[in-house]
């Protein structure tokens, strides 16, 4: 995979993460990739590698872009381009009405080469393509959250709405094993879970996480507060990133977390803490900020600490609360965050609010949104 890609212009005179535990090896940055040249990113949350292809969600110009092939440099017209009529395209809902063509802040994206979910955050709503999109502004074929294409309330009914089975208030985190949907629901402070990925508009969800039944909003500390992503390893393990709580929420098995708390955390010592960084003055191997993302890579897990600009990674799938990280990517050390001397000036040779990550075989992918570019490194 990582040949496919050498030939992307790489930013000279970057410093590699160094890392602290010698049995962990993670490279450098192996390029940067800033979209097309006509107008490129403006913050990208979400980013998917499948097989040799990259897809972007340029979430502050209300697009998503396709590139069939990785691209060749640090500039580089799509291939398709979704939610705007072509790349120049940026406003929200192609600034008119919601429609089965239209994005306003997407963020989370899937694709398994053939099927593509968008989760359109601002619209309250998911967005499925069964066959792969050929054309820019092409239709959507399903709506999940919304009664049709042409809704985008909260909770349908909008702000204050009781939520339900069928409904989505500020939906930014998907996966799908190919089978089945989660879809992290934000502002319901909830994970929805679908047994099979849906075909018709305006499915019920099959289950729920974090909440005692469909209709709760109120939170508990012991559940998901913010829950902004949802990933599932292929044995079943869960990750749930929970961002206002600066913890990963973590299942050995993800059918669990239907009914019981989480078997650990990352971040934090216990279910009832939420310190940013712990409460400490600068981060450290075990703490976190404003996390968003993560991905599990081998046996282990990488996570987007996004307040940090950093991503952390555990070579073993955690057994105990608050463990620490043994890899490190964005910064020099542990302790250095975005606030820190080094780094507040510029961020040109390392990651500024890093939202998303994606792995594809060894090759890893960042969004790295406060500098609106993906980030591309080997594992």
């Amino acid at each position: 995979m990582s040949d496919t890609i050498l030939n992307i212009t790489l930013k000279k005179g970057i410093r590699p993460g160094e890392i602290e535990a010698p049995k962990v090896a993670v490279a450098g940055p192996l390029a940067w990739f800033k979209g097309p040249e006509s107008m490129p990113f403006l913050a990208p949350r979400g980013v998917c590698l499948q097989s040799g292809s990259l897809l972007v969600s340029d979430t502050g110009r209300n697009r998503v872009f396709i590139w069939h092939q990785l691209p060749q440099g640090l500039f580089q017209e799509p291939d398709v381009v979704l939610g705007q009529e072509d790349a120049e395209g940026v406003g929200r809902n192609a600034g008119g009405k919601v429609s089965a063509r239209t994005l306003q802040y997407p963020s989370g994206i899937w694709s398994d080469g053939t099927r593509l979910i968008v989760a359109d955050a601002w619209n309250h709503r998911v967005l499925i393509w069964h066959t792969p999109p050929v054309n820019h502004w092409q239709d959507a074929d399903v709506v999940i959250g919304q009664p049709g294409f042409h809704q985008n309330e909260p909770n349908v009914s909008g702000v204050g709405a009781t939520p339900t089975g069928r409904s989505l208030y500020w939906p930014y985190g998907i996966f799908s094993d190919g089978k089945s949907l989660w879809i992290a629901d934000t502002g319901n402070r909830r994970v929805l879970f679908f047994e099979t990925i849906p075909t018709v508009n305006y499915p019920h969800a099959d289950g729920v996480i974090g909440k005692p039944d469909f209709m709760t909003r109120d939170y508990d500390n012991q559940d998901p507060i913010w829950p902004y992503s949802v990933k599932i390893r292929p044995d079943g393990a869960m990750a749930i990133t929970d961002t206002q709580y600066y913890r990963v929420l973590l299942w050995r098995n993800w059918r669990d977390a239907l009914t019981q708390k989480a078997d650990c955390i990352i971040g934090q010592p216990d279910l009832d803490s939420n310190g940013q960084n712990q409460y400490g003055l600068s981060p450290q191997a075990n703490t976190l900020s404003w996390c968003y993302d993560s991905a599990f890579f081998k046996e282990g897990l990488l996570v987007a600490d996004t307040g940090n600009s950093r991503i952390l990674r555990f070579s073993e799938f955690p057994d105990l609360n608050n463990a620490s990280a043994d890899g490190l990517i964005g910064k020099p050390d542990f302790q250095t965050s975005s606030e820190n001397a080094a780094t507040v000036f510029g961020t040109d040779d390392g990651l500024y609010w890093p939202f998303s990550i994606c792995t594809d075989g060894n090759l890893l992918a960042i969004a790295d949104t406060g500098n609106h570019r993906i980030a591309f490194y080997t594992l």
